[in-house]
């Protein structure tokens, strides 16, 4: 894959990036989707400035290869995040939640790659004008903050190609080969990944998340809290409150007690199953198992390889028989 716009972008072996997921996404995980020849992402959203900082300094001891982070634009202390960024000389960064027209220009002047995820073709041809290198491209289907359009991937990805030249990668409902397939067929050059990594050896995610995610089935998350910011959600009792409460049309400030302080944090990374918010994508119920990276790299790029040549002999036994 070394004549992809992604691999040739970031400097990587192959078109796959981790997710930077909230409490999911420290250095551990980071570094190990970077040994293997994806591209890490460490999750600051859900970091304060001297635990981020120490988890750069991590990552940059577990690897040789790049790596990057991704910052929520709304995050309280962003301006921090940056000035570390600078100082740790960090290469790479993924904005999100926001406008990247304050950020992107003065990232550039520090030789940073700035990556931007959009919900729409109108937000990836806004983030093009902002001067970004890359969009991602995120469907109804991902967890943690999404799209109020509900917008599925499949969708998402052809009109977003068609709305901007940048290299694009696909997010949202992504887990497998013939996944990532799909959506490179549709128009992608390369698929970011959050849900199947958070539930990896190395998420820094609780073990009792993660096996809540294991035994979850189809139909099991919901996109929740579009009054607020729209998270996909596993249901359980804090979800149902949630719904509850949105039902009977609680406005955007009653929503935000409901929420509260640390919800996700006391989820995903406590394991508190009944009152934390356990955010995740739809793919959850593909997800049978906790492996580490190594393995999930090596069975999402050997099903990736395996569909493409089915696929193309497909195509040609069709085309020699008409």
């Amino acid at each position: 894959m070394s004549d992809n716009r992604i691999c040739k972008l970031f400097g990587i072996r192959y078109p796959v990036i981790q997710g930077g997921m909230v409490w999911c996404s420290g250095w551990r995980l980071a570094s190990a989707v970077s040994n293997c020849g994806g591209l890490g992402l460490i999750g600051a959203g859900s970091m304060h400035p001297g635990i981020f900082e120490e988890h750069v300094r991590k990552t940059k001891l577990a690897t040789n290869n790049p790596f990057g982070v991704n910052i929520p634009l709304f995050y309280p202390q962003i301006e921090q995040l940056i000035e570390i960024i600078i100082q740790e000389q960090v290469k790479i960064v993924f904005t999100s939640a926001g406008s990247p027209k304050k950020y992107t220009s003065f990232l550039h002047d520090h030789g940073i790659t700035v990556a931007h995820v959009v919900s729409s073709a109108v937000f990836a041809a806004k983030s093009e004008a902002a001067g970004v290198d890359a969009i991602v491209a995120e469907g109804f289907e991902a967890g943690g903050h999404n799209g109020r359009e509900e917008t599925t991937t499949l969708t998402l990805i052809p009109s977003v190609r068609r709305a901007t030249s940048l290299p694009l990668l696909a997010a949202g409902g992504i887990a497998t080969g013939k996944g990532m397939l799909a959506t490179m067929i549709l128009g992608a050059d390369g698929v970011q990944i959050g849900s199947r990594f958070a539930i990896s050896a190395e998420s820094s995610a609780h073990e009792n998340f993660k096996n809540y995610v294991v035994n979850s089935h189809e139909g099991d998350t919901f996109l929740s809290l579009k009054g607020l910011m729209p998270v996909r959600l596993l249901r359980n009792k804090f979800f149902d409150l949630v719904k509850k409460a949105e039902e009977q049309g609680a406005s955007a400030e009653e929503l935000q007690i409901l929420l509260g302080k640390g919800r996700a944090k006391k989820g995903m990374f406590e394991g508190e199953l009944d009152e934390g918010e356990l955010e995740i994508g739809e793919v959850a119920s593909l997800i049978d198992n906790v492996i580490p990276v190594s393995e999930i790299m090596n069975e999402l790029l050997t099903e990736y390889h395996n569909a493409r040549i089915i696929l193309q002999n497909n195509l040609l036994y069709q085309f020699d028989t008409e």
